[in-house]
């Protein structure tokens, strides 16, 4: 039994446990994972979605194999355990070819879930509910879970073939949009237990086959809607009430929990609230990536006031220069005028920006902002005016005022939450009792 079966057989069991899942490529993001996992002593899992990695490169210029040895070259830098580390394939099947017809998606779908099976990824959601171009829409539950149970068999093969793990699997049909929702305008409906049953009941049949039974054992989760997700500006809360037969549903059927995606920007409270209430498997992704530009732009505020504009790096104008140079990765999201865009681009809540940090001129000008501040470090004042909670961890010797531990430390408040909600079953209050020694270098 794998370490992330053991933790979803816990909580079956009734053990306040559950799992978090970063779903990111950022360094400092993955970093930061290390840091909270170390210092709340859980299994760490990060997932790589379908269109960041693929057998193509994906948005990152990573194959499977590239973002593995990726993780691992930071793990080793961190001196994070391995055997503590696990990855997963978030969103697989034909959702980056769904535009094109359905026997070409489904060729690459394949491909992609051998690759990354191949590479070692062991927790695989696969996502087929996407409609490609000759698709109905939207597409039968019956479809959805026939194509998952295909892929079910091309992952048992190839782990069988590379003599690794068999995986473990995440299915569901009721599956939220990746980076959150255009807009929440027109609400948002929880999954019905009898919405669940039925996929529940069409995929078991879907992997009824003998080579399939063995991998159904190893479904540990369904995908489905809690009722939380998020806009550019907004955020669903978790409402446990609206939850509550849903959260019965589950525990009526044998080993599976809920895997709930969009959890970016919960409360705390509200974190535990999921995982009490069997929403075991917690993602996030955006929330991460948001800290990581938050805490950017906070220490390019202290750069302007240390230094003379031509020395310092600019950051916040290049990273929005290069949007609007390249504005395939956020143009068809965000809307209004020009001052309203602008806006979005710095500071949605889905935080698009997330695939520009990795531009050569972005890159550069993140460098000069780190060797600026690594020179002039950040004093007390402007650590106390633009990034409070790092102050208090530098006043009690918790934290080091150099750069990239001062992002680090930001982007970790945000996980440590996760890493509290599944490891601990309390409300949350004690947050701000949180000591950053926990997220100091290691």
């Amino acid at each position: 039994m794998s370490a992330v079966q053991s933790l979803i057989a816990a909580h079956r069991q009734g053990q306040p446990v559950g799992l978090y899942s970063v779903c990111c490529s950022n360094e400092q993001v993955l970093l930061a994972a290390m840091q909270v996992a170390h210092a709340y002593d859980t299994v760490l899992l990060i997932e790589a979605t379908s269109n960041q990695v693929d057998q193509f490169g994906g948005y990152t210029g990573m194959t499977p194999p590239q973002y593995r040895d990726y993780v691992l070259q930071l793990a080793r830098r961190q001196g994070f355990p391995v055997e503590r580390l696990v990855l997963g394939g978030d969103h697989l099947g034909p959702n980056a070819w769904q535009k094109g017809p359905a026997d070409l998606a489904m060729a690459n779908a394949r491909t992609l879930v051998a690759a990354y099976v191949a590479a070692g990824f062991h927790k695989i959601h696969l996502d087929c509910s996407m409609s490609c171009a000759d698709d109905p829409t939207p597409l039968p539950d019956a479809i959805v879970a026939a194509r998952s149970a295909e892929l079910a068999r091309i992952a048992e093969r190839t782990a069988a073939e590379n003599g690794l793990p068999p995986p473990v699997y995440v299915i569901g049909t009721e599956v939220p949009v990746p980076g959150g929702e255009a807009s929440l305008e027109g609400g948002l409906a929880v999954t019905t237990p009898t919405a669940a049953a039925i996929t529940l009941a069409i995929h078991r049949d879907a992997f009824s086959a003998p080579d399939l039974v063995p991998a159904w054992a190893r479904v540990i989760a369904m995908v489905v809607q809690p009722g939380v997700d998020f806009d550019h500006s907004s955020v669903h809360h978790y409402d446990p009430a609206a939850a509550r037969e849903l959260s019965a549903f589950v525990e009526t059927q044998p080993r599976i929990v809920f895997e709930a995606h969009s959890t970016d920007y919960q409360t705390e409270a509200g974190l535990h609230a999921l995982v009490r209430d069997h929403f075991a498997i917690l993602k996030v992704g955006p929330a991460a990536t948001y800290a990581f530009r938050e805490a950017v732009f906070a220490l390019a505020m202290i750069e302007r006031e240390l230094l003379p504009a031509a020395e310092a790096s600019g950051i916040i104008e290049v990273l929005d220069r290069c949007m609007l140079d390249k504005p395939g990765s956020w143009a068809s999201y965000y809307q209004g005028d020009a001052h309203e865009q602008r806006l979005l681009r710095a500071y949605s809540l889905s935080d698009r920006s997330r695939y520009y940090w990795g531009e050569p001129e972005v890159q550069a000008a993140l460098a000069t902002l780190v060797d600026n501040l690594t020179r002039h470090a950040p004093p007390l004042m402007l650590l106390s005016q633009y990034l409070p909670e790092a102050l208090r961890a530098v006043q009690a010797g918790e934290l080091v005022a150099e750069p990239l531990a001062l992002i680090r430390h930001k982007v970790g408040l945000r996980l440590a939450e996760y890493a509290r909600a599944c490891t601990r079953n309390v409300s949350g209050a004690d947050n701000e009792t949180f000591s950053a020694m926990e997220l100091s270098e290691r």
